[in-house]
């Protein structure tokens, strides 16, 4: 069987994240995506983890809430601000991680808590615990594992070898990665890392996974490539739509070449700090080659339909009540929200939300959505076909696939 999941969201008691990330909400979001399986997050903070607790565990470390499995996760902060996805198999596993960081105070204060260890430190814990652990949005400015080291050895000295997962961040496809040799052998995540359980956050990235069943120990077979369970898809926004994607200003947001960056030493003409773009920092890293090996699924780009129906009707922002309401009325008659993007006929489409989305839907379908690229913290744009770009930015059309060339 095939099933989609987001391997790494935050609870409410993250910094940052929404009141409304609870279960039943998260859930709600998954399904109406059409994700099957959602991280639970933040499973170190007290208050979350009784939560999840009640929840029916219908596998050791599979949990149900309506038709949605959770399996455990946190994602924790630690030395040079790094952060780190990590996975366990039972709640047994995480109170034993918890016994080795000495019960730490920290663990109560955020649901993403920062514990300064060293990256080594950090895994030999988590292993010797029982749980997987590989860098989250390993390329991103500042909190990325590659921001500071050039290596997964750098990072986790001799551990780096049981790191079997890397989670390419929003700002980052398969390609970025497949340029870095050392990542050969590595099982690439894309995840939402969502703060909400808003449509247009929830499952904005996920995987598609062949495997026997939904649970954790399904998964964890199929991150490790075992007894033919595997990856078949890795499904995100393109890379050009992340904040961190090219070189930019994170006061002003204006954007630099490598070269230009250089020459400033990184301090932009305002005065801010130039932060180095994702896309520099993989070429930065890699060969100049992208080679996938041959376990690598497929990358296909998917734009969240609040954004598509937003930029139809002229809205600023996916989250305005018109766009829920449409968003809403296309997904009750799909199904899901990948069936709206995927497989509803435009006729269907065009009959509830209007011509004007059904166009939009199309252009999506048909890989006619141009990507204006964001850098220094500013999520980057979509437009579509016979939009024009602001004067001072550049637009670029991607050549890789769709999630419909599937």
């Amino acid at each position: 069987m095939k099933f989609n999941a987001d391997l790494h969201i935050h609870g409410r008691f993250s910094a940052a994240t929404s009141a409304d990330m609870n279960f039943p909400n998260l859930a709600r979001g998954a399904e109406q995506k059409g994700v099957q399986m959602v991280a639970t997050g933040d499973c170190l903070h007290p208050v979350w983890r009784k939560e999840i607790k009640e929840m029916e565990e219908v596998d050791e470390g599979t949990y149900q809430v309506g038709n949605t499995k959770f399996f455990l996760t946190t994602e924790v902060e630690a030395e040079k601000r790094i952060h780190h996805l990590l996975m366990f198999p039972s709640i047994s596993s995480v109170e034993d991680f918890i016994e080795r960081l000495g019960n730490s105070e920290k663990l109560k204060s955020d649901g993403r808590p920062r514990l300064r260890l060293p990256g080594e430190d950090l895994a030999e814990k988590a292993f010797d615990s029982g749980a997987m652990l590989g860098p989250a949005h390993a390329f991103t400015p500042w909190t990325g594992m590659y921001a500071h080291y050039d290596s997964l050895k750098e990072c986790y000295g001799n551990l780096a070898s049981k790191v079997c997962y890397l989670e390419l961040g929003l700002s980052a496809n398969t390609d970025y990665g497949d340029e870095i040799s050392e990542l050969a052998n590595i099982t690439f995540l894309t995840n939402s890392d969502a703060h909400s359980p808003q449509p247009v956050r929830i499952g904005r990235e996920f995987n598609t996974i062949e495997a026997k069943d939904i649970t954790f120990k399904e998964l964890a077979m199929a991150i490790q490539r075992k007894k033919g369970r595997k990856f078949v898809r890795n499904i995100g926004l393109p890379p050009e739509e992340g904040k961190y994607n090219r070189s930019a200003c994170s006061r002003c947001y204006a954007q630099y070449d490598l070269e230009r960056a250089l020459a400033l030493r990184w301090k932009c003409v305002c005065g801010g700090s130039i932060k180095k773009g994702v896309r520099e920092r993989a070429r930065e890293l890699g060969t100049g080659k992208v080679n996938h090996p041959d376990h690598r699924p497929e990358y296909f780009y998917m734009i969240p339909l609040g954004e598509i129906i937003a930029k139809a009707v002229g809205h600023s922002s996916p989250f305005t009540g018109k766009v829920n309401g449409l968003w809403q009325a296309l997904v009750d008659k799909a199904g899901t929200e990948l069936d709206v993007l995927e497989k509803t006929p435009i006729e269907d489409i065009d009959k509830i939300a209007g011509e004007t989305i059904a166009s939009a839907i199309l252009a999506f379908r048909e890989g006619k959505i141009k990507v204006i690229p964001g850098g220094g913290g500013k999520y980057g744009s979509i437009l579509l076909p016979g939009q024009e770009a602001p004067a001072t930015k550049s637009s670029q059309k991607s050549g890789q696939k769709n999630l419909f060339d599937y």
